[in-house]
């Protein structure tokens, strides 16, 4: 595969954006592996510790997400970590 086999999603409140606007800290954080597969979005796949993901590898954008099997709530996000620089882990 020539796409990343592993990245370190965070899942952040909106509503805990800086004043300068970056994000805030992530509540939650898993590390997820490529399944193998393409998701509905067209970008490869990727699972582990309850969240799933399409994730595009030119990038690091999450482009589809689920949550323990669920979509995500309204006022969330989750991001690749470091795709905005580097973001603390919620772990």
């Amino acid at each position: 595969m020539s796409h990343p086999q592993r990245y370190e999603l965070l899942l952040i409140p909106d509503h805990s954006r800086t004043r300068s606007g970056a994000p805030g800290r992530p509540i939650r954080s898993a590390i997820v592996a490529a399944t193998g597969e393409t998701g509905a979005s067209g970008y490869p796949r990727y699972a582990g510790e309850g969240m799933e993901a399409d994730v595009d590898p030119a990038t690091r954008t999450v482009e589809a997400v689920l949550i323990d099997g669920e979509e995500l709530d309204y006022g969330m996000s989750v991001q690749v970590a470091g795709a905005e620089g580097e973001l603390p882990s919620a772990r």
